[in-house]
């Protein structure tokens, strides 16, 4: 019996398409999408609004005045507001989403069913990470259409000028925020590869990003060479490149926004590691048995 070869590109489509189909019909996507948006508006304007309105600077950005919280909130502001939160809660949130895709692939059996049938387990692979990437993609046009939206409600209501923000700070605030999530998804993705679940993998990741790097960078204030070891971390390069667009100051700075190393540096170690761990799932998932 003659068996027909798929090209790697058409095989590449294929899994695109399922995986979109499988994530656009999963609550498990949405409800993680949510999160994030409903984390967005809280930090990014329902606090600095609440404290605006009532006059208590202590309930938000402590010690800001009230004029400072209204500009925050402007149009102008958008881009900084889009991505000041994507170090912290987005990268957490998106880890989990790339590790939850990943995971239960082989929780509910999916890989295993596909790969008996003989598919492309690169292809495969990479169709799916394509999937994520749309969905990190239509992330950031729909958080960037909230912001533009309620900031522009809050210039009206409050009888402010619309400055709308440049073209140029709107696709740096995207090209950063894009990097930064990708990054974690593809790493939670890996996890999940690698962990063959997705409850451990998420676990593992969370403490990763929410625990263990702040510890280290805390005790690298005391030894030099973990100091040099944090530089290299992806929550050191995530938090860098954002603090390079938002800046970072004050005795209360946005939680994960730095400026351990130069946005550059930032930028290139995040897409190193989007690469690498998409190439350790390719691998993974090619060379080990998926039963």
């Amino acid at each position: 019996m003659s068996t027909t070869t798929v090209p790697a590109s058409t095989a590449t489509t294929r899994a695109t398409r399922a995986e979109l189909l499988r994530l656009r019909k999963w609550p498990a996507v949405w409800i993680t999408v949510g999160s994030w948006l409903a984390l967005s508006l809280m930090f990014g304007y329902l606090f600095n609004y609440l404290s605006y309105r009532s006059g208590d600077s202590s309930f938000s950005n402590e010690g800001a005045t009230k004029a400072t919280l209204l500009a925050e909130m402007l149009p102008a502001s958008v881009p900084d507001v889009l991505v000041q939160g994507m170090p912290m809660f987005g990268g957490a949130l998106m880890m989990v989403l790339g590790a939850i895709v990943a995971g239960n692939g082989y929780g509910w059996g999916t890989w295993k069913t596909v790969f008996s049938q003989g598919v492309d387990r690169s292809a495969t692979v990479l169709g799916s990470l394509v999937a994520l990437t749309a969905y990190v993609v239509g992330i950031l046009a729909v958080t960037l259409a909230l912001d533009l939206g309620i900031s522009l409600l809050i210039a009206v209501t409050e009888s402010q000028d619309v400055v709308l923000p440049s073209l140029s700070a709107v696709l740096e605030a995207l090209g950063a925020g894009f990097l930064v999530l990708e990054m974690w998804a593809v790493v939670g993705y890996a996890l999940g590869t690698v962990a063959r679940g997705p409850a451990l993998s998420v676990g593992l990741g969370l403490v990763w990003a929410l625990v263990i790097e702040n510890l280290l960078r805390g005790v690298g204030q005391l030894l030099s060479w973990i100091d040099a070891l944090t530089t290299v971390l992806p929550g050191t390069a995530a938090g860098s490149l954002i603090g390079s667009i938002v800046g970072v100051g004050g005795e209360d700075p946005t939680p994960g926004v730095l400026d351990t190393v130069s946005g550059t540096r930032g930028a290139i170690t995040v897409a190193c590691y989007i690469v690498v761990a998409a190439a350790v799932s390719v691998v993974v998932v090619r060379r080990r048995d998926v039963g």
